[in-house]
């Protein structure tokens, strides 16, 4: 018994040194991929030496003898410290994922080769001007040069996931960033969604009720449109759930469509210098998509967020400059259902007969699998898309193709230049002049410099034919003339304000004009609550500091909330005697108590957010559910304006109330009663009965996932990021739920990116990142800026080298060889 206890015993331990050793080896190797910050290099490439001085939060500080060098090591350092996330963007763009995941981004990869926007790329290097072609190509080879270091000293294969794949890596080409701010207007760009939800909505819903759930714009001139059976006939209305196919856009954000920018002239300003926030909203990964540098160019030094592959300070600010952005909502796409020729198939309808597909065959390797070979195909209109992507087979009819047109779809995109240009901008219309050129993602360009303030919207806005049938808001016939783009319209019908009276500039993707079809810019804007709240904030104050605009970015009241809750809850609250402990009507009665005395702020720590947000779910759900079926799962998130009509009864909206399939006549307090006995019954099964010991950030944690590894057992709990958060869908600090699955309170979106700049005093200025500078799980500077995100802390934003170098915590040297 003893003996076989011994060789147990000699057996475990064997095993825990074998593990032990495994792992030792594992780190080991995975670590050396790890850069070293203080270490030297030799390189060709370069005219003379270079420094890459990182400060104690690792932000990059780059210092050379020419701009050329400056750019070549923004793409060292962005190569040293998201290598893998870069060639994963640009195998996203290029439609190559599949080789190394295999058949479930074969989607994916199918939608990236028939929008061709890698080919576009290539085309578009040319249409660059000689200083961005020469930044691309210096940068170019700064990343080069690190590959070149991780081949030839083994670096551990330049990042802990190159072990799970293939380790070759592809040189990087000056087409490979201009690819990546494609994919960028492709996350960014949501009107085709748009388009097919609104068709299929108008087959089921009379006109007075897709109104409601999907308001009109009330802009004058706007005119009542069209069904879509009237415009496209041989749809069958269905309300089956959009079908999307699986388009997993693996290491880049997905759309999210929010952000906030606002600035304050001088006079508004307690300092007298300008002011200016930013937080754009992008879904969340783990590293962000956000990299932050400060590049000393012979313009003047520049700080700010970079995307890793794009030698170009995105947002941020120079001393002269700072300039942030918001997805400009502009509809810079369509959707046309175009008749196939039954005669001769190769052959599509235009407006004088018919006309061949201009038709390449494209293959995908498949990791394991036989390769994919597809058919491409383009229109006068643009790519040909299938019926499995965007859910377009439920809106065309049979003999028929959809395809797009879409501002981004250009061979000859300038947008890498415009942005080249604004970085090196010194003034307000020297910013707005670079603008020109942008093609897309559109986006609101906000400025401060120390004189004023402006916002001008960039990116090429379609010209429509006032005839259109849909007016862009629905798919059209693509063979009628009308409903065909002319060109664009010229940059100066682009909105723009330039030091307004009010001395205060603003926009939370909210309406930017009023203006009649065509140059109305959108019909679908991406917010009508969070503005509200802006502009309370904004009037509290005559004059405005760097201190009272973070506190506007992070403030975390709900302004949906607080015009709501009184509406659906009306007849709801101090109803009836007190119910016995332990049924579902005393658990109402202790929530109702609960939201009375809530003033709809959105903190992690309070039952009434996480009340209220399911409450309004529920609400919802029984709302649409009766007539949209499952259709209604599209409707993931609060739609805040649906729901204010119906309380309201606008135009007869109350009718939604009423449940079609029972006899009885529901009235709106009915829905919301059984609405929130819906919620809390959920709620109390997941956090006890205890409604005042609930909380809003155990079931609202900012869910931060590497693409990769986040995937792996075991790994995940080590490369994962989870961090409980207040905020909300529709706060100013905006911490965007997941809406669907088992955990649709999850903040998966939000401000991966904080910067707000003060120009009586530059150097004062601040950002954060939601994560860490560095893509490696094994570096302490993976997620070593996620905690003051969190608590709504930020770094210094200097451009002092003194202060840089001061608490370095490295720096590297380039010299040329």
């Amino acid at each position: 018994m003893i003996s076989v206890f011994r060789w147990l015993l000699r057996i475990f331990t064997g095993l825990v040194a074998l593990t032990l050793a495994v792992v030792l080896i594992g780190y080991y190797f995975l670590s050396r991929s790890l850069p070293d910050y203080s270490e030297s290099f030799r390189l060709e490439g370069i005219s003379g030496p270079v420094e890459i001085v990182r400060n104690n939060a690792n932000v990059p500080h780059i210092f050379g003898q020419s701009d050329a060098d400056v750019f070549y090591a923004l793409g060292f350092a962005h190569a040293q410290d998201r290598l893998w996330q870069m060639t994963l963007l640009r195998r996203t763009a290029q439609g190559r994922l599949s080789e190394v995941f295999g058949a479930r981004t074969a989607k994916t990869d199918e939608l990236m080769r028939r929008f061709d926007l890698y080919n576009l790329a290539l085309r578009s290097v040319a249409a660059q001007d000689a200083e961005t072609q020469a930044a691309l190509t210096a940068y170019a080879k700064g990343v080069n040069a690190w590959i070149g270091q991780v081949n030839a000293e083994a670096r551990g294969r330049g990042a802990p996931e190159f072990f799970l794949f293939k380790n070759e890596i592809a040189v990087w080409q000056p087409a490979d960033s201009i690819a990546i701010i494609k994919l960028m207007a492709l996350q960014l760009s949501s009107h085709v969604g748009s388009e097919v939800l609104r068709a299929r909505l108008s087959l089921i819903l009379p006109d007075a009720r897709l109104a409601d759930i999907l308001p009109d714009d009330t802009s004058p001139g706007v005119t009542a449109l069209p069904d879509y059976a009237s415009l496209v006939p041989g749809v069958t209305p269905s309300t089956a759930p959009l079908r999307q196919a699986a388009q997993e856009m693996v290491g880049f954000p997905q759309l999210e469509g929010a952000s906030n920018a606002w600035a304050a002239a001088p006079e508004r300003s307690a300092a007298g210098g300008s002011l200016l926030a930013n937080d754009p909203h992008l879904a969340f990964t783990a590293p962000s998509i956000w990299y932050l540098a400060r590049l000393q160019l012979s313009s003047g030094g520049v700080i700010g967020a970079t995307i890793p592959g794009v030698p170009a300070v995105m947002i941020g600010r120079s001393d002269a400059l700072g300039w942030g952005v918001t997805s400009a909502y502009m509809d810079d796409q369509d959707l046309h259902v175009e008749e196939v020729n039954q005669e001769n198939t190769e052959e599509y309808r235009v407006p004088d007969g018919w006309k061949r597909f201009e038709t390449r065959r494209s293959i995908i390797q498949v990791k394991d699998e036989a390769p994919v070979t597809i058919t491409l195909r383009w229109t006068d209109n643009g790519p040909v898309l299938p019926g499995s992507h965007y859910d377009l087979a439920s809106i065309t009819p049979p003999g028929h193709v959809a395809s797009l047109s879409w501002t981004a779809l250009s061979e000859g995109d300038t947008s890498m230049t415009a942005a080249m240009r604004l970085m090196r901008a010194q003034s307000i219309p020297e910013a707005i002049e670079a603008g020109r050129l942008f093609v897309a993602p559109a986006q609101n360009l906000m400025l401060a410099d120390a004189q004023g303030v402006a916002l001008q919207m960039v990116g090429r806005m379609p010209s429509r034919d006032p005839r259109h049938q849909s007016q862009g808001r629905m798919p059209s016939q693509g063979w009628l003339a009308e409903n065909r783009w002319n060109g664009f319209l010229p940059y100066e019908d682009n909105p723009r304000v330039e030091n307004p009276a009010t001395g205060i500039l603003g926009n939370t993707n909210n309406k930017t004009v009023d203006r009649p079809f065509p140059q109305h810019v959108s019909f679908d804007w991406g917010d009508t609550q969070r503005i509200q709240r802006w502009l309370t904030l904004m009037k509290t104050r005559e004059v405005h500091t760097r201190e009272s605009f973070i506190e506007a970015q992070l403030d975390t009241v709900s302004p949906t909330a607080r015009s709501l809750l009184p509406l659906f809850a009306a007849d709801l609250w101090f109803t009836g005697e007190a119910a016995p402990e332990g049924t579902p009507e005393r658990l109402r009665q202790r929530a109702l108590q609960v939201l009375a005395e809530w003033n709809g702020e959105m903190n992690e720590h309070l039952p009434e957010p996480l009340i209220y947000t399911a409450w309004v779910r529920a609400l919802q759900d029984r709302l649409v559910r009766d007539e949209l079926g499952p259709l209604a799962e599209s409707f993931t998130h609060t739609q805040a304006d649906f729901i204010s009509r119906v309380y309201r009864n606008v135009d007869g909206a109350e009718v939604w109330c009423d449940i079609i399939q029972s006899a009885a006549i529901e009235t709106c307090t009915d829905i919301a009663r059984m609405a929130l006995d819906d919620a809390l019954l959920k709620l109390s099964e997941t956090y006890g009965p205890n409604v005042e010991s609930w909380r809003w950030g155990d079931a609202h944690q900012a869910v931060q996932d590497h693409p990769v590894l986040g995937n792996v057992p075991v790994l995940r709990y080590f490369v994962n990021l989870r961090q409980s958060v207040s905020g909300g869908d529709e706060t100013l600090m905006r911490a965007v739920t997941r809406g669907s699955g088992p955990n649709p309170y999850e903040n998966v979106a939000g401000a991966g990116y904080r910067g707000v700049y003060d120009f009586a005093d530059p150097d004062s200025s601040v950002f954060i990142t939601s994560t860490g500078q560095s893509g490696h799980p094994l570096s302490r500077f993976y997620d070593n800026l996620g905690e003051l995100w969190r608590r709504g802390e930020y770094i210094p934003m200097s451009l002092d080298p003194a202060l840089a170098r001061a608490a370095a915590v490295g720096i590297t040297r380039l010299d040329p060889q």
